[in-house]
Order: C-alpha cells, then structure tokens, then sequence
C-alpha cells in the first residue's frame, strides 16, 4: 500500500511540475518540447521548429522500429511533451500504451497536440482484401515506411509545420521560413537524385523487409522478392535456394538490408551469387553518414548507384 501512496505522490507531483513548464513555456517563450517517435521524424521536426523546438526521440534509428521497448524516461518525456509526433497506421504499436502511460491526454489520439503523420500520405500496399496471420505481419493500412521517398518529406514537414503554428502562432514566420529553406533544398535535390538512378529504370533488385517500396518507386527501380517469405518471417532454407536461382537467372546486381536486419542471410546469398550486399538507412542517425533527411537520402542514392553502376 505504502507504494501505491507513493506512486501516487509522484504522479501528483509531476503532473504540478509539467503544468508549471507549460506556462512557463508558454510565457516566457521558451522552446516547445517535441517529442518523436522516430529519428526522422524528430530531424523534420527540429529542421522546421528551429530554435523554437526541443526535439527527443523515442526510437533509437539502430533498432526496428517495430519492436521498440520504452523506457521509464520515454513516458516522463511524454508527460512533458507539447507535441507528440508519429508514423500512424500499424508500425509503432507500442506507441499508444507509452501515451497512456503518460497520461498525457493533450498528446493522446485526436488530442490538439498529437500529429499523425500518415495523414495526407498516398498509402502503397493497402490490402483490399480481409488478410490473416498466416501471411505473415501484414500492415492493415498500407505500408508505413513512406518517409523514404522525398515526395512524402515535403508532406510530412508541411504537416510539421502546420502544427507548429497552430500550437505556437506567435513564431508562424519563423516556421514558414525553416520550412521554404528546407524545401528550397529538398526541391533542388529531387531531379538529381532521379536522373542520378534514370539510367538503371526498371532494373530489380533483392529487399530485406518490405520496407523500401516508397523508395523504389521514387528511384524507378523494383524489389521483389524479399529475403523474407512473407513480411516479417525469417528467410528459410527453401526462400535462399529460389532466390539464388532467381538473383543467378536475373542478374540482379544488389541485395538491400537495412543495419537491423540480420546480415547472415544477405552475405550467405551474396557469396553464392556475386550480388553485392547494399546497407542503406531507414532512418536519419542508422549510420553516421545520414546525419539528416536529405543526408540520409544522399547516401542511399550514393550506394544504389554505386553497385548498379557495377
């Protein structure tokens, strides 16, 4: 009982404290304290925040973004959060009991500070169809990696943007100006990175996970099969033998994996094949390379031209 008490004491206390830092956020204009799921997420919302947002992150870029375990001072940063930012659909589905455990109800689905992300964004692979396990981790929505093509991070930062100034009017100028220099860049780099891969329209390549489709078809390039039977089943035996015959039949140059997805298979397929093993970035910090979204993109268009050039 004592304990119950006491978390009830605490839960008291830094629910005072959060409303203290809200007004004092709010009146002494200090920064909006944004809170992101994943790591891209959070560099758009710092890009278009600025020095107006303090940006943390809920998901380390290292891991899948699936199968995230927050920790203690995730919901303490959710608590404390003005802005919660996430991918939607069914990718993060630890999200919602973080939030609750949070208590947060201003950040909570539908609440005033909670953005979707997924919303506006023209969804691939949406069953149309009723689906079951057995097909392995089917997403019910639509295929939620789509910040990987630079078409939907123009829409996910106008989204940002959008928010911000509902939240924080006073400092609108501001983010329309953070957000035409991103855009100004993000427009500038989109005909080169298509041009840069034009050459090799149409060409295949192997995937890990169902997790670059965005991508591909921003690049013009096509992925299918997957070292994965079906999404989110470990490669089999029988799957690594086709897939020698068809990397073999085809010659298809690359095998994509991302750094969290296990690298046996890839390298085991790539020896017996001569497809070269691509790493590319999800997410913005997976490597030291991607240090922000257009770095992130930069570096995966680097590799895929590297190895088709090959």
């Amino acid at each position: 009982m004592n304990w119950l008490i006491g978390l009830l004491l605490w839960t008291c206390a830094a629910s005072a404290l959060y409303a203290e830092e809200r007004i004092l956020s709010e009146v002494e204009g200090k920064p909006l304290k944004v809170v992101a799921t994943l790591s891209t997420f959070a560099d758009l919302a710092k890009t278009v925040g600025g020095d107006r947002a303090e940006v943390a992150t809920i998901a380390s870029p290292r891991f899948n973004p699936h199968f995230i375990e927050p920790k203690p001072s995730d919901v303490l940063k959710v608590k404390r959060a003005e802005l919660f930012i996430h991918a939607g659909l069914d990718l993060e589905l630890w999200r919602w009991p973080l939030v609750d455990a949070a208590g947060n109800r201003e950040v909570m689905a539908g609440g005033p500070r909670e953005l979707d992300l997924s919303r506006g964004i023209e969804l691939l692979e949406a069953p149309d169809r009723a689906v079951s396990r057995a097909e392995g981790d089917i997403h019910l929505y639509g295929n939620p990696h789509y910040w990987t093509d630079p078409e939907n991070g123009r829409v996910i930062a106008q989204a940002i943007r959008d928010k911000l100034c509902a939240i924080d009017p006073r400092h609108e100028q501001a983010y329309h100006r953070n957000l035409r220099e991103f855009l100004a860049r993000l427009e500038q780099k989109i005909p080169e990175w298509r041009s840069r891969l034009a050459p090799y329209e149409g060409r295949e390549v192997v995937g890990d996970h169902r997790a670059w489709p965005y991508l591909m078809r921003f690049l013009g390039l096509k992925m299918e099969p997957h070292l994965e039977p079906k999404p989110g089943i470990p490669p089999t035996p029988k799957q690594l033998e086709f897939l020698q015959q068809h990397i073999t039949a085809q010659r298809i140059p690359a095998i994509v994996r991302a750094g969290y997805f296990p690298k046996g298979s890839a390298e085991s397929l790539a020896k017996r094949t001569g497809a070269a093993v691509v790493l590319l970035c999800q997410s913005v910090g997976e490597l030291p390379a991607c240090s922000d979204y257009i770095a992130m993109l930069d570096y995966n268009v680097d590799q895929l031209v590297t190895v088709m050039g090959s």
